[in-house]
């Protein structure tokens, strides 16, 4: 759902980079209370495996395709504002590294793909644990549910900002219906990719995931045909290669390396929802060509290397070890002022007598 430059006017695009720009700014603040020095090294590597899962693009529909948003399964695994700021940092490295998704339309695509994707699913995530019973299938249940619609809930604003600005005459039913349409059966795999996931995290670091904290069920006994809570076992010391989350990460990374260098040359060739649609109904007249069309590594393809399987996997190794840098980096710095803030507001407690 990458929207290129020309579709929506300079106007409305410069309302979404104020909106997107808030956003970010609000969720960098947040972010401090979500990460801490095991996630912040995880929430690079939740944006770089977004990024690499984007490179497959699965059939939906004839001659359509979808991928993940990635906005759920962020909010999910880390939290809500750092899964803003994981999607803004994969945004924003297929904007100018590969050529995907307009810079004027930047604003638009992080309030789309990021802030949209992440406020419904993580609502929607939390209102069902709400209803379900504790448990790790709760969970899963409950991201599926999630993810299933912020696929949609994406589509219906960008709905609304082409009714806002779009450069073309197309009726904003037509838009609306074709846009949810595709966008309910792209959620669809959305869902499945983001319960796989948690799910997969869930069964060996469950302490790791956001949106599983404080759902443990305490042990049941039955006695005299009643049950009843079993007494709580002594703490016993955690193992250091239980704390550590460098196996995880490790096979993370490796994950993310793999499907984005070799797998993705067997994702889907076609359009995907928007594209389709902006295509079928004539909402691309005016698109534009993008700013770093010329870049190596447009198309997530690298320049001057013809064989195509090879220039596909190279860019997108290139994208993964790019983005868990940059987002390595980016939530090691929110970490690192999150510890300077506590430093302040302990060293000033003293002098409050």
């Amino acid at each position: 759902m990458h929207v290129p430059d020309g579709f929506i006017n300079a106007p409305v695009s410069v309302a979404a980079g104020a909106v997107a720009a808030t956003a970010v700014a609000v969720s960098l603040r947040g972010a401090r209370r979500e990460l801490d020095e095991r996630t912040a090294p995880l929430a690079g590597l939740v944006a770089a495996f977004i990024f690499a899962v984007q490179m497959l693009n699965f059939p939906v529909a004839a001659g359509t395709s979808g991928h993940l948003l990635g906005g759920a399964l962020a909010a999910i695994l880390v939290g809500p504002y750092t899964g803003v700021l994981c999607v803004s940092v994969v945004l924003l490295m297929q904007g100018i590294l590969f050529a995907d998704g307009g810079l004027t339309a930047l604003g638009v695509n992080i309030t789309n793909m990021a802030v949209v994707t992440v406020v419904v699913a993580y609502a929607v995530f939390r209102g069902l644990l709400r209803l379900l019973p504790a448990g790790r299938r709760s969970v899963t249940a409950a991201a599926f549910a999630g993810a299933l619609l912020s696929v949609p809930g994406a589509a219906v604003m960008f709905t609304l900002f082409y009714a806002l600005g779009g450069t073309t005459d197309v009726p904003i039913g037509k838009v609306f219906t074709a846009m949810t349409g595709v966008h309910v059966l792209i959620g669809i795999g959305e869902a499945v990719i983001t319960a796989a996931t948690v799910g997969a995290v869930i069964a060996v670091r469950p302490d790791l995931v956001h949106g599983a904290r404080g759902l443990a069920v305490p042990l049941k006994l039955r006695v005299d045909g009643r049950l009843v809570d079993a007494p709580a076992a002594p703490a016993a010391p955690v193992p250091a290669a239980a704390r550590s989350t460098r196996p995880l990460w490790i096979s993370g990374l490796v994950t993310a390396l793999v499907l984005a260098g070799f797998v993705s040359y067997y994702a889907s060739s076609s359009p995907d929802g928007l594209e389709k649609v902006a295509a079928d109904q004539g909402i691309d007249a005016k698109a534009r060509e993008h700013a770093a069309a010329d870049s190596p590594l447009a198309d997530y393809s690298v320049k001057d290397v013809s064989d195509a399987r090879l220039s596909g996997g190279l860019a997108g190794i290139i994208g993964v070890g790019g983005t868990v840098l940059v987002g390595t980096g980016v939530f090691w710095a929110v970490r690192r002022r999150r510890a300077d803030d506590l430093t302040a507001v302990a060293t000033a407690a003293p002098s409050a007598h």
